[in-house]
C-alpha cells in the first residue's frame, strides 16, 4: 500500500462516503444521476494516481473487489425494490406491464444487436454475440432507483417494476445462454433453465417464510446484518447451484413487505405484527444506508479501472451509437405498444430511463476469457454504452426537472393572477 497508513485509508474511506452524499443531495438538485458524478470521481482519482505514479491496488485485485462489492450491491439493490414494492389489487396492472415490457424490450434489444454484431463480426457467432448483447440490454435499477424519487407514483412504481424484473430475466437469459455457450449439447438447456427457475421459486416462497418466522423471534440488537448475511449467503449458494437465486432476494423483500397479504388464515397465527413490523421498518433503513454505501465504492472503483483510451476507436463509436440507436429504437417501440399512444410525451421520462449499470458490469466479467480475448473493443463499447446511456437519463432527468419548475411558477402566476383580481374586486365594492 505504499506510505498509506490506517489514518491515511480510514480518511480516504470517510472521505468517499461524505462526497457520495453530497453527490446525492446534488443530483436531487440538479437530476444528475449520483452514480455518474461517482464514476467521473472514479476516474479523476485514477488520473491523479497516475499523474504521482501512485500504485495503490492492481488491477486484478481492482477487478476481485469490484466484482464482490457488485454481488453485495445487486443483492442490497433488489432487495431494497422489493421493500418498496406494495402487492395491491390496483397495482396488477402495472406489474403485468412493468414485467411485459421488460421481457418484450430485452429479448428484441438482445437479439437485433445480436444478429447486427453477428452480420458486421464474421467470427463472432450468435450465442457469442448475445453474451455481449444481453448485459447491455439490461436495465440498471442500481442507477434507476436512486434517481427517480421526484416522479410521478405511477411512473416511479413502473420503472421500479421494470428495472427489477429487468434485472432478474437478463441473469436469467445470460446464463441459459452461457449454459448453452458451454455445452456440447444444446437441447437440454432450456428446459433445464426453466425447471431452475420454477425450483428456485418453490425453495424462495419457503424459504422467506421461515425467515420471517425464525427472525421475529430472535434477540439481540445486530439481527438485521445477521439476516444480511443469511440472504447473501443463500445467494452465493444459489450462484454455485446455477439457480436464479436473485429470486430468492426478490420473493422475500416481497414477501416480507406484504406480510399481511401472505400471512392470512393459519399462518397468521404464526406471526407476530408488531415484531414483523418493526423488523421491517428497520431492515428498510439498514438496507437502504447499506446499498448507498456500496454503490458508492462499486462505481467509484469502476471508474477507476476504466481507460478513457478504449473510447477512441471508430469500432467502439460505431459498434456503440448502433447499439444505443437499437436501445432506445426498440424501447420507444415497447413503450408506444404497452402504453397504446404513439406520442412521445406520453412515453417520457420512461423512454429516456435506460441507463445500463451494475448488473451490465458484472456479466460482462462473467463472460470466459476464451471469448473476450478475441474482441478487446468490447471493453470500450461497454464504457461507450453505460456513459451514452447515463447522459441520456441526466438529460432528461433534468429536462423533467426544468418542466416541473416552469409549472410551479405558471401555478404561482395564476395565483397570483386570480388573488388580484380577487382584491381589485373587493375594492370595487368596499
Amino acid at each position: 500500500m505504499g506510505d498509506l497508513t490506517t489514518y491515511h485509508l480510514i480518511i480516504i474511506f470517510s472521505s468517499t462516503i461524505i462526497i457520495s452524499y453530497f453527490f446525492n443531495l446534488y443530483s436531487k438538485k440538479s437530476g444528475i444521476p449520483s452514480v455518474l458524478l461517482l464514476i467521473v470521481f472514479g476516474v479523476v482519482i485514477s488520473g491523479i494516481l497516475s499523474l504521482f505514479k501512485i500504485d495503490v491496488l492492481s488491477t486484478t485485485t481492482k477487478h476481485d473487489v469490484l466484482e464482490v462489492l457488485g454481488v453485495i450491491g445487486l443483492v442490497l439493490i433488489v432487495l431494497e425494490a422489493a421493500l418498496d414494492l406494495k402487492l395491491l389489487r390496483d397495482k396488477v396492472g402495472v406489474i403485468i406491464k412493468s414485467l411485459f415490457v421488460s421481457v418484450v424490450g430485452l429479448g428484441l434489444t438482445s437479439f437485433v444487436s445480436a444478429y447486427l454484431l453477428n452480420y458486421f463480426i464474421a467470427d463472432l457467432d450468435l450465442l457469442n454475440a448475445l453474451l455481449f448483447t444481453i448485459p447491455l440490454s439490461i436495465l440498471s435499477s442500481a442507477i434507476i432507483l436512486p434517481s427517480i424519487d421526484s416522479l410521478e407514483e405511477n411512473k416511479r412504481e413502473f420503472m421500479i417494476y421494470e428495472s427489477t424484473f429487468s434485472d432478474i430475466i437478463g441473469i436469467v437469459s445470460f446464463y441459459a445462454v452461457l449454459n448453452m455457450v458451454e455445452s456440447s449439447s444444446n437441447r437440454n438447456v432450456l428446459p433445464d433453465t426453466f425447471k431452475g427457475l420454477f425450483f428456485t421459486i418453490i425453495i424462495s416462497v419457503v424459504i422467506s417464510y421461515v425467515l420471517i418466522y425464525i427472525f421475529q423471534n430472535l434477540k439481540g440488537h445486530a439481527k438485521l446484518f445477521l439476516l444480511i448475511a443469511v440472504l447473501l449467503l443463500l445467494y452465493s449458494v444459489g450462484k454455485m447451484l446455477h439457480l436464479s437465486s436473485l429470486i430468492i432476494i426478490l420473493i422475500f423483500g416481497i414477501i416480507l413487505n406484504n406480510y399481511r397479504l401472505f400471512f392470512k388464515g393459519f399462518l397468521k397465527d404464526f406471526i407476530i405484527e408488531e415484531k414483523v413490523e418493526g423488523i421491517l421498518n428497520n431492515f428498510k433503513m439498514i438496507t437502504v444506508e447499506s446499498a448507498f454505501v456500496v454503490r458508492t465504492f462499486f462505481f467509484i472503483i469502476f471508474g477507476w479501472t476504466i481507460s478513457l483510451v478504449s473510447l477512441f476507436s471508430i469500432k467502439v463509436f460505431f459498434y456503440g451509437f448502433v447499439l444505443i440507436a437499437i436501445i432506445y429504437f426498440f424501447r420507444m417501440l415497447v413503450l408506444f405498444i404497452f402504453n397504446g399512444t404513439f406520442r412521445i410525451s406520453n412515453i417520457s421520462p420512461e423512454l429516456f430511463l435506460a441507463p445500463r449499470g451494475l448488473i451490465t458490469i458484472l456479466l460482462f466479467y462473467a463472460i470466459p476469457d476464451s471469448i473476450t480475448k478475441g474482441y478487446p473493443e468490447f471493453n470500450g463499447i461497454l464504457l461507450f454504452v453505460i456513459l451514452f446511456s447515463c447522459l441520456i437519463m441526466t438529460w432528461s432527468l433534468m429536462n423533467e426537472k426544468k418542466n416541473k419548475e416552469r409549472l410551479k411558477e405558471e401555478d404561482f402566476e395564476i395565483i397570483d393572477s386570480d388573488n388580484l383580481e380577487s382584491e381589485e374586486e373587493n375594492i370595487q365594492e368596499n
